[in-house]
Parts: C-alpha cells; structure tokens; sequence
C-alpha cells in the first residue's frame, strides 16, 4: 500500500512538472510571436512607378498603407509610359497608368506574369483640367472645337474672336496663347487627344496617343512639370490631372449645350455611364469612356488611371504586398483617403469594387 502511494505521489509530481514546463514553453512561444510580429512589420517593401498623375494619391495610400501594415511601398512618378516600361520588364511589381495596356504590351505582360494575363484596374478616376495662366481671370468658357483649335496653334492669341464669343463678360488680353503639352510619354496626354478627337467636331485630326503629336511646341516632363511652367508663363494653357494644378484658372467645358467645370463627381458619372472595351476581362477592367460631350452632367475629359498588376508572381512575398496593397486601395477606406488629400479623384462605386475586389483576389505567389 505505501509503494503504491509513493508511486502515485511520483505520477502526480510528473504530471504537475509537465504541465508547468508546457505552460513556461508557450508562454515563451507567444512572447516570441508578439516580438516577431512587432518586428516583422518593418522588413517588407512593394515597389511601383508610373503615372505622375497618381503621385498625390498614391501618397496617402502608401501612408495609411503602411501605418497599418508595415510594408514600405516606394511609388516613382516616372509616367505612364515608363511604369508600364518597367512593370514588363520586371523592374518593379506594380505600375500605375492612365492609359491602358496595348495589345503588344499585355502579351508581354502576360509572360513577365507567369504566363497569366495581368491585372489592370481602374482604381483612380479623376478630372483632366484644362488649365491656363491668365491675371485676374479664373475660369472661362471653352468648347472642345476650341480647344482643339489652341492645342494646334490655329487660335494664337487670347481675345481671338472664338474665345471671345464664348464669354462676353470677360475683359480678354490681347497677349499670345502659349499651349504647353507633356514631352514624356503620358497617358494624360492620350486621354486629352481621345477627347478632344471625340468632341471637337473634326478640329482634332491626329490619332492619339501618348506622345504628343505635334513638334516645335513648349513642353515639360511629368504633370509636375507642365503646371509649373504654365505658373511662370503668362498667356500659357495646358492640360493636367485637375488635383495638381493648384491656382491656375480653368476652362469650363460644353457639355450638352452649357459649360460645366471640372469636379470629381461631374467626372465619376462619365464612368458609370460608359461601357467596358471590347476585349475587358474578368482581370483587365478597362473602361471605353464616352468623352463626345452628350452625357449630360458629366465632366468629358475625364483621366481613368489603372493599377496594373500580377495575378501570379515569381517571388510569394510580392504576390502578399500587391494583394494586400491593391485591396486597400480598392476599399472605400482607400478610395476616400486619396479623394479627402490632394489626390482629387472620384471614388469608385461599390458595383465596380465587386469586380475590382474579385480580380484582386485571384493574386497569388
């Protein structure tokens, strides 16, 4: 009876011990986890360059972003044409666009993917201005024909009998109408050009594109640059993403027979009533706008700028910073953060969100 007891005293110590170094032992796992993950939120950075357009907005995006995730997100403004340059090449694992991908260029795409058709997503939408350097006034009246007219050097001077016609209250100076246009390859540009080949009545006889169609003009790099050079030059007029052109006067466009001015609201509703391109996907969401003038209420130079990503990536931890990245951004969370700061764009609708959140969740490693 007492060796019985002494063994079940010895049984009893054992399973106390266990159960005191178990506890010890996860004790120190979850204090190990907690430091891991305190840590942890600091090693991962997400890469991207691209439309300048989005500089504004991409910069509260990556703020919030980061604050609450860790990941250090590095945007590089190079312009449309050079992030999409770099996106395909593998430089960087996202860009950003206001045009969409060519044909040629979502074949290549379709390779730098893992051989999976990329994403492209219209998560910025917002008001190309038509901004202009003039003392003392700050909007005027300006039909697409006009317009046109300027950006091809056919209507030289400000109190031309055409601008005149349009506003009869304004005091017009009799000084040169000096058009600046973006040198660098831009989709702002191409979409300017659609518009104004759309709306303009014939006044706009080249194709667009993203490279200005025209030589010998006055032009700067990035959105940056031709709104500075409009501020310093009096008399100049360019065409710009409507968050960055600060004090400038801007023209109030034809619209169904009256003159509307920019605002993100004006510009969403050109969205909503456009219909998907032809070749649009469940991932790559273009948008056709209809930019004719005809949507009444709705802004028609209207800039829909794309996240352009991968569905499947070479490196697992891109594919986990792009999802997370571009699902923040997709958010209603995401979309008024960028619209409240300088980003000026229009939120998307929570229809469109559907589909964005769908393609998004098709990203893996």
């Amino acid at each position: 009876m007492n060796i019985k007891r002494g063994y079940a005293a010895i049984a009893s110590l054992s399973v106390l011990t266990l159960g005191l170094a178990a506890c010890s032992s996860a004790d120190t796992k979850n204090s190990d986890d907690a430091k891991s993950s305190s840590t942890s939120k600091s090693t991962g950075t997400l890469n991207g360059s691209g439309a300048s357009s989005q500089v504004n907005a991409q910069q509260a995006w990556r703020d919030n972003f980061t604050k609450d995730s860790g990941v250090v997100v590095n945007y590089d403004p190079t312009g449309s044409g050079t992030g999409r340059d770099q996106f395909i090449a593998g430089k960087v694992a996202f860009a950003g666009s206001d045009s969409m991908l060519k044909p040629e260029e979502i074949t290549k795409a379709t390779e730098r993917c893992q051989g999976q058709e990329p994403l492209e997503l219209p998560l910025y939408i917002s008001p190309i201005a038509v901004a202009f350097n003039l003392d003392g006034i700050k909007s005027l009246n300006l039909s697409a024909e006009v317009i046109a007219k300027i950006f091809d050097g056919k209507i030289t001077k400000w109190n031309d009998a055409a601008i005149a016609d349009l506003n009869k209250d304004a005091k017009l100076p009799e000084l040169d109408i000096i058009p600046v246009n973006r040198a660098d390859d831009s989709g702002t540009t191409e979409n300017f050009q659609h518009y104004l080949a759309a709306a303009s009545n014939g006044a706009w006889t080249y194709k667009p594109s993203g490279v200005w169609p025209r030589t010998g003009t006055q032009s700067a790099e990035k959105t940056s640059g031709v709104v500075n050079l409009v501020k310093s030059t009096p008399g100049a007029i360019t065409y710009a993403d409507a968050s960055q052109i600060g004090e400038l006067g801007a023209a109030a466009v034809e619209v169904s027979g009256e003159f509307l001015k920019y605002s993100p609201e004006a510009a969403a509703k050109i969205v909503d009533g456009s219909a998907s391109t032809k070749d649009a996907s469940e991932r790559r969401l273009t948008v056709d706008l209809k930019r004719d003038g005809s949507v009444k209420g709705a802004y028609p130079i209207v800039m829909v700028s794309y996240l352009i990503g991968c569905t499947t990536y070479k490196d697992a931890k891109d594919a986990t910073n792009v999802k997370s990245y571009f699902s923040y951004i997709a958010s209603k969370e995401g979309q008024e953060a960028a619209s409240k700061s300088k980003g000026g764009n229009a939120p998307i609708s929570d229809q469109l969100r559907t589909k964005v959140e769908a393609a998004i969740n098709q990203i893996k490693g």
